[in-house]
């Protein structure tokens, strides 16, 4: 039954999704600072962190077990976190707004459109508000010199992967969501997400309970595998990485799918 639900929305046909991401330029045409909202945040924590921490930390042990600066350590950890929080904001707040208060998508349907061309045209979008941070993030990281390996160039499309993991799991769980005072409950799990999924503390830091939960969340994949990438370090956790991020966003597609037709065609 969920292959019958991803199979439409990995179906690009007759490409009526394109519409979704041009009606979403439209909006922003003339907000366009908003879109990146979202990137200044981890920046800062880095030039914080990263710099203003880090001559007092040192070198801490990175992937490989090889001795790295740590700001090198929490840039990659920060460029995770800046995709997430791009996906995570226009798949929860911005869809939840669309969906039960100005009917955007009620009104959508109105045209050929379904409800599986909205939510791939939805994620999409959320993959490309991520791609913006996650382009300008690298660029910092390189003016700041720090670039190790020419791995780093896969760091984009890692990040891309990391936002659609959560893109889809945000309008999955915004789908359930009957009230603002729901989004509380995001939030609840993206901080400490952002504080303990190995940003910026190693993960033998924490006990051996609190690792295996780490271990478990998006955030931590995602994390580990853009670390791995910018400092050129690849191996059998990459491709652990890769298919734990695919298997929860196709998840997250498979039940938003459902739900946008069982709320949307009711």
């Amino acid at each position: 039954m969920t292959a019958l639900r991803i199979t439409p929305l990995i179906s690009i046909g007759g490409q009526r999704w394109l519409r979704m991401i041009e009606r979403n330029l439209l909006v922003y045409k003339h907000g366009w600072l908003v879109l990146f909202s979202g990137f200044f945040e981890p920046l800062f924590y880095l030039l914080s962190i990263g710099i203003g921490l880090g001559r007092l930390v040192g070198d801490v042990t990175g992937p490989g077990g090889q001795q790295i600066p740590y700001v090198l350590f929490v840039a990659p950890a920060l460029l995770a976190a800046s995709a997430m929080n791009g996906a995570i904001t226009e798949s929860t707040f911005n869809f939840f707004f669309k969906l039960n208060y100005d009917k955007t998508f009620a009104s959508i349907l109105t045209t050929p459109m379904s409800p599986a061309d909205i939510s791939l045209g939805e994620l999409a979008w959320a993959l490309i508000r991520g791609a913006l941070y996650t382009i300008g993030f690298i660029a910092v990281m390189v003016v700041m010199g720090l670039v190790r390996s020419p791995l780093i160039l896969l760091t984009l499309p890692g990040a891309l992967l990391i936002g659609f993991a959560f893109a889809a799991v945000g309008m999955a769980a915004t789908s359930f969501m009957r009230t603002w005072q729901d989004f509380d409950l995001i939030q609840l799990v993206v901080l400490p997400m952002f504080l303990f999924s190995g940003t910026f503390f190693p993960l033998d830091s924490f006990p051996e309970f609190a690792r295996i939960l780490i271990q478990l969340t998006p955030l931590y994949h995602g994390v580990d595998l853009l670390r791995g990438l910018a400092v050129g370090v690849v191996g059998p956790e990459t491709l652990v990485h890769v298919g734990y991020l695919v298997l929860i966003g196709l998840l997250g597609m498979a039940v938003v799918s459902r739900r946008l037709d069982k709320l949307l065609l009711k």
